[in-house]
């Protein structure tokens, strides 16, 4: 197992995570050059966050999220020589297997080559003992998934879902440009600052297409995929045969996660895998709405005229209770419609043929997004509840913990 850099500004070296020399160069050596994007300037305090590899300098809060496979804790903590606010996950490396290292390795070196504002920034890496601390920046909406518990149980307007996706395919597009498949889109996997910046997470379950110097066209690497994730997954993913599967997997997720977001449901969440695989085979392309692949669901569509939420013409409105929130903005109508763009972009995504599936970059010209050219970062705001408040106390100092973390099925962040 090679080593992991802390690519805090100074790149200071941190201890291996297995005793073994580095055996090969960056993975990401090769990618192709990825095109440039105006980036969100840091903030001066959160630069002096970047190089803080003193576990002392910082207070966790409070746990908010699992991932990895409940190998990962996410804390919120605060960098106590500047009073920031940050995330930080925490992973025990003595309970990760081979594979699992593997993963955090890539997620790690990757992450060091991507400068793009929808792509989930590590600040600073570095272990401690056998832990491995991951210090990241603080969103403070959360996750897409924990937004859609909260305040919006039976789904999101097609507004706010069109804002959310927006922002995750831009950083999608820039993943596959630069030669990887991030595997792992989901609600869970959407992060949301405060200012209403839009970001991908779950870089630990990235693959790169780049092998050797040369970009492969397919991928034949099947993970164990643990069965929360499996929903997500593309055909091709789960039938692991000998044609693999290349970047348009995430597109099929991209799909499953609009369903997601707009049902507030996951699709195929209580089927088993060879029921999923099957349901997701037969095709023709199910709407994003289809009771067939949410077995508990009893929502009812009816064909509407109204097309309130676009002005794009006929759509279908979906029957529902009237949702209560904390706000005046989260009280919405008994009943609300979504655009026959929004369906057609999810029958796009979810082509049982790859092939047929629209690119990162081709999905955002479709006409779902046409909106957010006149649309500001701001817009997202007016859509959501006032920003969260938080109520920091004293903490003790860090201390590595003497048990395994127990198992937890509701995770707020994951990663």
């Amino acid at each position: 197992m090679s080593l992991l850099d802390c690519f805090c500004t100074s790149r200071t070296q941190v201890e291996s995570l297995r005793p073994e020399k580095q055996s090969e160069t960056s993975i990401h050596q090769h990618l192709v050059d990825a095109p440039t994007f105006s980036q969100l300037p840091p903030s001066t305090r959160a630069k002096d966050v970047i190089c803080s590899t003193n576990v002392s300098h910082y207070e966790l809060q409070v746990e908010i999220g699992r991932g990895f496979d409940n190998l990962t804790t996410v804390h919120l903590a605060r960098h106590t020589p500047t009073g920031t606010l940050v995330t930080i996950k925490i992973t025990n490396l003595e309970n990760c297997t081979d594979e699992r290292l593997k993963a955090l390795q890539k997620a790690v070196i990757l992450s060091h080559f991507f400068q793009h504002p929808n792509i989930t920034t590590y600040w600073t890496v570095f272990t401690v003992g056998s832990w491995l601390w991951v210090i990241s920046p603080f969103m403070a909406y959360g996750s897409a998934s924990q937004i859609l518990k909260t305040y919006f149980p039976e789904g999101m307007s097609e507004t706010l879902i069109r804002n959310i996706l927006f922002g995750a395919v831009r950083g999608l597009s820039y993943l596959h440009q630069n030669g990887c498949i991030h595997r792992s889109i989901k609600a869970s996997h959407i992060l949301i600052s405060g200012d209403g910046l839009v970001t991908l997470s779950g870089l630990s379950h990235l693959h790169s297409l780049v092998k050797h110097g040369q970009r492969h066209r397919a991928v034949y690497d099947f993970p164990q995929f643990s069965t929360s994730v499996q929903p997500w997954l593309s055909p091709e993913l789960l039938r692991q045969d000998l044609h693999g599967y290349n970047v348009k997997s995430d597109i099929y997720s991209v799909g499953i996660t609009a369903c997601e977001l707009a049902s507030g449901q996951v699709p195929f969440q209580d089927m088993h895998r060879t029921q999923m695989l099957l349901q997701k085979l037969k095709g023709p392309p199910y709407s994003p709405l289809d009771v067939s692949i949410f077995p508990q669901s009893e929502s009812r569509m009816k064909n509407s005229r109204s097309g309130v939420d676009s002005g794009i013409g006929e759509s279908v409105l979906v029957s529902s209770g009237t949702r209560t929130g904390n706000s005046d903005r989260l009280q919405t109508p008994s009943s609300k419609t979504f655009s026959p763009a929004f369906f057609s972009l999810v029958q796009l995504c979810l082509q049982q043929d790859p092939e047929k599936r629209p690119s990162a970059s081709s999905l955002l010209s479709h006409v779902f997004f046409k909106q957010m050219k006149e649309e500001s970062q701001d817009s997202i705001l007016s859509l959501l509840p006032p920003k969260p408040s938080i109520a920091l106390s004293p903490v003790s100092p860090w201390t590595e913990p003497e048990c395994d973390f127990p198992d937890e099925k509701d995770l707020s962040w994951e990663f």
